[in-house]
């Protein structure tokens, strides 16, 4: 099993400042780069200071430049807000500007709130983003495409330049249900999957759906991956872990109001909202531990099948801790785990 940092997005005081986020993640970046992980991952969100990356193919570019080895992992592109015209002239660009380290992972958005400001009805995501999905991948790998559905409608065009990665970057899809999964597993994908604050036995479901459309599709599955995302922090300790535990439960107040709930934001705040999980029920499901728990810990994921794991520490911790914790888990724990260390 490998490691994937995912750059912190999480603006709680606006007064911290955009400079000052987008320059702690690519500072994270660097981290992750410098300490042997094999990926950071970049978020798509507007409009809200939860998971706040309005263009991951602009900041995956800056990593880059910043970087040398670490894949750059969009997580995720949000397909159904974009023209796939424009998209896939600006992946074209990214994928040689990263010289070939850009993963594009897509979905069709989680937030009602962001999706419906931008004029798109939340029930439409699921069919535009099998559409755009379809053109993005004819763009990439196609010349002199011309389409006629539902959301798109063009006469023959090719998408300029054309990328360096053949016969297009490397792609995975985002899902949380069990048969989409499949499905998309069944196409040929990677698949990034998450429980968010759900239990174990929802992480177990969504893996057995990938092992299971592998074996069904023989040797062309072989190479498919699952990669899944949880909230993660290696803690100094048991009080710092309670800490932690205390600031996640907080995060996922905001969280939840956007992703289940009402959607009640001010001036790009999220407004906390009571939640029925209570902080040791929160404990129970995700991975906010000191070093030798983690290991523990991390060995369910492995063994589960899980390829690639996520790292998500959007939790409102300082910089300095951020970093702290990441060489934490590079120095007591991914030894356990990680070829690339």
């Amino acid at each position: 099993m490998e490691f994937n940092h995912f750059l912190s997005s999480y603006l709680p005081d606006p007064n911290y400042g955009g400079k000052r986020l987008f320059d702690d993640m690519v500072e994270q970046a660097k981290t992750a780069d410098r300490l042997g992980y094999q990926s950071v991952s970049i978020p798509e969100h507007h409009l809200i200071n939860i998971l706040l990356s309005p263009a991951p193919l602009q900041m995956a570019v800056k990593v880059a430049c910043e970087t040398h080895h670490v894949d750059i992992v969009t997580s995720v592109a949000v397909l159904p807000l974009h023209d796939m015209r424009v998209f896939a002239g600006e992946v074209a660009q990214a994928d040689i500007l990263t010289d070939g380290r850009l993963v594009l992972g897509v979905g069709r958005g989680a937030f009602a709130y962001e999706i419906e400001r931008m004029g798109l009805p939340m029930e439409e995501t699921r069919a535009k983003f099998d559409e755009s999905l379809d053109v993005l991948i004819a763009l990439l790998t196609e010349q002199e495409v011309s389409w006629h559905g539902r959301y798109y409608d063009f006469e023959s065009l090719t998408t300029m330049p054309r990328p360096m990665t053949q016969p297009m970057p490397r792609m995975m899809i985002a899902t949380m249900n069990p048969p989409g999964i499949g499905a998309s597993t069944r196409r040929g994908f990677n698949i990034q999957t998450t429980a968010l604050s759900g239990s174990s036995d929802m992480f177990r479901g969504q893996v057995e759906a990938h092992k299971q459309a592998k074996a069904e599709m023989g040797a062309a599955g072989e190479h498919l991956r699952i990669i899944a995302s949880r909230v993660a922090y290696c803690a100094r300790d048991a009080a710092d872990a309670r800490h932690k535990l205390e600031l996640a439960h907080d995060y996922y107040s905001r969280f939840d109001n956007v992703f289940t709930g009402p959607g009640i934001v001010q001036n790009g705040c999220i407004t906390p909202l009571e939640r029925d999980q209570t902080i040791d029920e929160l404990d129970d499901v995700i991975l906010i531990c000191p070093p030798e728990e983690m290991v523990d810990k991390m060995a369910t994921y492995e063994d589960l099948g899980v390829d690639e794991f996520i790292m998500s520490s959007n939790i409102g911790q300082s910089q300095e801790e951020h970093i702290e914790s990441m060489e934490r888990l590079a120095a007591e724990v991914m030894p356990h785990f990680s070829r690339r260390t």
